[in-house]
Formats: structure tokens, sequence, C-alpha cells
């Protein structure tokens, strides 16, 4: 498999470590210096993009209107997915976002929508959620609050923290007077999040249409 990574931080040189493990060739790499219009994508089989909040919408847009299937983890631009998701089908070529890849964040993901439903008519709790990221991190909160807020309540209180050299720790918590519950996942390292990249880009291949981490998981 050919894959284009859009965004060379820590994230895209650990994804081109891991595909060449796996027997894959990184076709390209577009970066701020290297923009996506001036790579030749002629024979990119699939396009894996961690850039940054402001360039993702152009360069996702620009990949997929060239008929290339994307799979992407930037976080911080959702505001414009559902033109992307246009651009996809139009083009009948196929887009795959998650705010996180991990497989154990998706299952976190799961048990926390479970639990969500659960405390629906239990008033007496109120949900929080806490996330510790690196310094590094340009989107606070990060699209992985988000994304377990989304499955509890729009009014659930995010708490952000940024400290050196920690790959991504979340913790939703139900409070009430008598007791507190707990579910928490705690990355070890980033390895998680690049692995989970690449499964989804070997997944995606001769498919059409818009997709998450839960096809590419069988949970739907």
């Amino acid at each position: 498999m050919n894959i284009a990574l859009i965004g060379y931080g820590k994230m895209g040189r650990l994804i081109e470590q891991i595909a060449t493990e796996r027997g894959h060739s990184i076709s390209s790499i577009a970066t701020n210096i290297n923009p996506i219009e001036n790579i030749d994508l002629s024979d990119t089989d699939v396009a894996i993009d961690f850039s940054t909040p402001d360039s993702a919408y152009h360069n996702i847009s620009f990949t997929l209107s060239q008929g290339i299937p994307v799979v992407s983890g930037t976080t911080g631009w959702l505001e414009q997915i559902e033109d992307v998701k246009k651009i996809a089908l139009n083009k009948q070529t196929a887009f795959l976002y998650a705010s996180n890849f991990s497989i154990g964040v998706n299952l976190f993901f799961e048990l926390n929508n479970k639990l969500s439903q659960l405390m629906l008519n239990q008033e007496e709790y109120k949900a929080s959620i806490e996330e510790i990221h690196h310094t590094q991190k340009l989107d606070m909160p990060s699209g992985t609050a988000l994304t377990l807020k989304s499955q509890i309540s729009d009014s659930t209180n995010i708490k952000s923290k940024r400290i050196d050299d920690v790959p991504g720790t979340h913790h939703v918590t139900y409070s009430s007077e008598i007791d507190n519950i707990s579910i928490t996942h705690v990355a070890h390292n980033r390895k998680g999040f690049a692995r989970g990249a690449l499964l989804a880009a070997e997944w995606i291949i001769n498919k059409k249409g818009c997709f998450s981490m839960r096809d590419v998981l069988k949970f739907n």
C-alpha cells in the first residue's frame, strides 16, 4: 500500500515507521513547506492526515478531490467536516475521521456511551471530564474529550490540562453526594494512535463513503 502522509510531526513520523515495518510504502509527504498541491499523488492508495486544525480542511478536500481516500485524525476543524463528506461522496471515494484512532480509546468510547445511557435517569449524578495531554497539543479541549462529551451531554464540564510528555489521559466521572463512578483511559505512548490509523487506512482501501472507527472495529 502506498501512503501519502499529510503532516509530518511526531504522529506522521511514527506512522511512517510503523507503516514501513508493516510492509507499506510512503509515496509522498505534505507539510507546510511542501504543501499538498505540490506533491505527486498519482501513485497513492490512501492518505493519512495528521496536520493542523487550520490546514486540515484544505488538505483533506484537495486530496479527496483527486479521488484518493483519506483517513484523518486532525482535530479542531470539525465545523467543516460535512463539506468534506460531500466531496468524498461526489468523488466516489472514501473518508474516515476519528478523534482518536487508538483501539483502546474506541473501546473506551463504547463504555462511555453505555454508561451515559445507564445514567440518564440518575439525576443525582453529575458528569465531568478531565483530559491531560502534552504541551505541544494544539487544540483544547481534545477531540477525544469532545467525543466523550457528545455521548453524555452538551452541558458536561471538561477540564483540560497540558503537561510535558503526556500522550493522552481521559477521565469520565459521575459524582453524587454518596459516591463517584469513574472510567479512565491512559495512553502509555503514541503507538496505539499510529497503529489504529494504519489499521483504518488498510481497511478503507476500495471502499466508498464516509466512515468511522466503529466501522473498522465492527462496532456498527
